[in-house]
């Protein structure tokens, strides 16, 4: 494996240990490394330390933690090769894409170093004379997440570097499949100047026992999630003990709707971006395509013919834009759900081969009707069901009939519909003629049964931080 400029990675891997997870490359199932297996009882003494970390780190000011946290961003950019193959080699996902999620990850960090300082009290009028009333905002202490396999930096950055600007301290656990990320960041982070023990990983293949301990924990303040709903229904429940505080990115549907006044060049150019991106294994992915009729023939010739293009392979050859699936299960349930649509009417448009391995083909569908399993599924795969419409309002109870409320993107040229649509969307994100919407800068999170809470911009912060109300009296 590639050394990480200054230090090599072999210390996080833990090949020595007699615990350990095996990680293996999903493009060829070689063995990559190991991480060790935490038990309860080290998962439990992670967070002691990070509690103890976390009150001299709470001490510190504004800028100084954002001159250590701007160091780590720079350490992430200089190691951006490196961080990139690391992750296309334990997640699967072409180089390109990797680089982009190493520099996207890092912006988070930018971005919280400069917002930590612009964590503003109040000084609020007073009702009576003698009184005084102002609030400060204050970290709320240990803070812990459990993160996906789909994007192992960004996942990390994007609740870390909030939690360590407010002045908490971060207990991370990463999926088992992409502990390597996970561990990379954190040792950049030790380079930038942060304590040991104020960001730490914990890895364990029993993900149940680590949830447990984290809802559990009386030391954990905080807890942020990004995975299924299922998973977060079951988290929100076990945090209920405690009363925790708990931010959560749960499960996506997104409609991708193109209407017949749409630039159709620039819906394809998008549908492929926002649908095959990371093989589609993402919680904001085109998961069904609403087409209007009028342009409905056209979209899909063209959207076959460029899905037809899509080059797939191991993400470290330099041609490939679509990588493997994460694992076998995953590509079980997609070839599932294309079965089903088949039984059901659905006919291919391109692609549809299992092509070996945890490889599949990108897959157009069209005759999808919107009662399908597909529809109302998150496919978390390269497949991608265009469904006709020829009304705007029947248009909009489709797209927003499911529990989800993750991310949505239409195509349209008409700026009375533009705003129209925007608004009628139950959806926490909307991108309009764009397909890909993430950024630093704008709050990132869903409404319904896709999550409670925003990341990123400045409401990531807040996430992070108590309002404390403090009343001066006999002034």
């Amino acid at each position: 494996m590639k050394q990480i400029k200054n230090h090599t990675l072999l210390s996080a891997l833990c090949d020595n240990l007699d615990n350990t997870i095996a990680v293996t490359n999903p493009a060829d199932q070689t063995l990559i490394g190991h991480v060790q297996a935490h038990s309860r009882e080290e998962v439990e003494a992670t967070i002691l330390r990070a509690r103890d970390a976390q009150k001299a780190w709470a001490k510190t000011t504004a800028k100084q933690r954002a001159a250590i946290l701007m160091r780590w961003y720079e350490l992430l950019m200089e190691n951006q090769e490196d961080l990139a193959r690391i992750m296309t080699l334990e997640q699967g996902k072409p180089l390109a894409e990797s680089r982009g999620e190493v520099a996207y990850g890092a912006s988070f960090v930018q971005w919280f170093a400069e917002e930590g300082k612009r964590a503003y009290g109040e000084t609020i009028p007073t009702p009576l004379a003698d009184r005084r009333i102002m609030t400060i905002k204050q970290p709320v202490g240990v803070a812990a997440a459990i993160t996906p396999w789909n994007f192992p930096i960004a996942m990390i950055t994007r609740k870390a570097a909030p939690a360590l600007a407010a002045g908490c301290s971060f207990v991370a656990k990463p999926a088992i499949q992409t502990p390597l990320s996970a561990y990379a960041v954190v040792e950049l982070a030790r380079q930038a100047g942060l304590p040991d023990d104020l960001l730490a990983v914990v890895t364990s293949e029993d993900a149940p026992m680590i949830g447990d301990v984290f809802c559990n924990s009386t030391h954990i303040q905080k807890i942020s999630f990004t995975g299924s709903t299922n998973v977060g229904r079951i988290l929100m429940k076990q945090s209920a003990e405690s009363v925790k505080r708990v931010s959560m990115e749960l499960g996506g549907n997104a409609p991708f709707i193109v209407f017949d006044d749409a630039d159709i060049d620039l819906a394809v150019k998008g549908a492929i971006t926002s649908k095959f991106r990371n093989a589609g294994q993402t919680c904001v992915c085109a998961n069904r395509f609403y087409v209007h009729d009028a342009v409905y023939e056209e979209f899909v010739h063209k959207f076959s013919l460029a899905v037809d293009e899509l080059t797939v392979g191991n993400g470290l050859d330099d041609d490939v834009v679509i990588g493997p699936l994460i694992d076998d299960n995953a590509k079980l349930k997609i070839k599932s759900l294309l079965d089903q649509a088949l039984q059901q009417g659905a006919t291919v448009s391109a692609g549809g081969d299992d092509l070996g391995g945890q490889f599949f083909e990108p897959t157009v569908l069209t005759h999808v009707s919107h009662s399908m399993d597909i529809v109302q599924a998150e496919i978390f795969g390269p497949i991608a069901p265009v469904i006709r419409f020829s009304d705007d309002e029947e248009l909009i109870e489709m797209a927003n009939d499911t529990i989800y409320g993750l991310a949505s993107y239409f195509y349209s040229k008409d700026i009375n519909r533009i705003f129209k649509i925007a608004e009628a969307l139950d959806y926490g994100m909307v991108g309009v003629n764009e397909g890909v919407i993430s950024t630093e800068v704008a709050p990132f999170g869903g409404v319904k049964q896709s999550g409670i809470g925003r990341e990123g911009a400045r409401q990531g912060i807040d996430e992070y931080l108590n309002t404390k109300y403090i009343c001066l009296g006999s002034m």
